[in-house]
């Protein structure tokens, strides 16, 4: 198992495919079907040339099998925090430790960089990556932000975490 930062010689497709298939096993029973069904191929390709975020691939004999991204906090009321992007893993490889492995890489980044204190936002009603990120000691903070994917209405509530 390897977790390395994403390069120039990584194809951004076969990336963003794991994205994509994340979330369709993830949020399903969360957003609604007909959305998930309507994400197209490479959506989230143009996302991992963005430099003010790093971008990690989790790999088994050279197979992408998770990514995820971390950056200083792009929200006002967590400034000074560093921030989890994103975490996702093919489904078919959830429940082996590697979502932790990837947490790790990038709490370690987000050390690295100066930070002390980390965040995320995560669905609401995402009970199983709540539960996950709490088993790792991060905290919700009572924050919330309202939204609105494929025309349902979803809250996201802010975690933290000392580092």
């Amino acid at each position: 198992m390897t977790v390395r930062y994403i390069t120039e010689a990584d194809d951004p497709a076969a990336i963003s495919g794991i994205y994509e298939k994340s979330w369709k096993s993830a949020y399903k029973g969360i957003i609604p079907q007909e959305w998930l069904d309507s994400i197209p191929e490479g959506k989230w390709a143009r996302h991992l040339g963005r430099t003010d975020m790093k971008h990690l691939i989790l790999e088994e004999g050279g197979v992408p099998l998770g990514t995820a991204s971390f950056c200083a906090s792009r929200w006002e009321e967590f400034r000074g925090f560093g921030e989890i992007v994103s975490i996702y893993l093919l489904p078919e490889h959830t429940g082996r430790g590697l979502g932790r492995l990837l947490m790790q890489e990038c709490l370690d980044g987000l050390r690295s960089e100066g930070f002390t204190r980390a965040m995320l936002w995560v669905l609401e009603d995402n009970l199983r990556a709540r539960r996950f990120y709490e088993k790792l000691g991060f905290t919700p903070t009572g924050a919330f932000i309202d939204d609105e994917i494929g025309g349902k209405p979803l809250r996201e509530t802010a975690y933290t975490l000392a580092l």
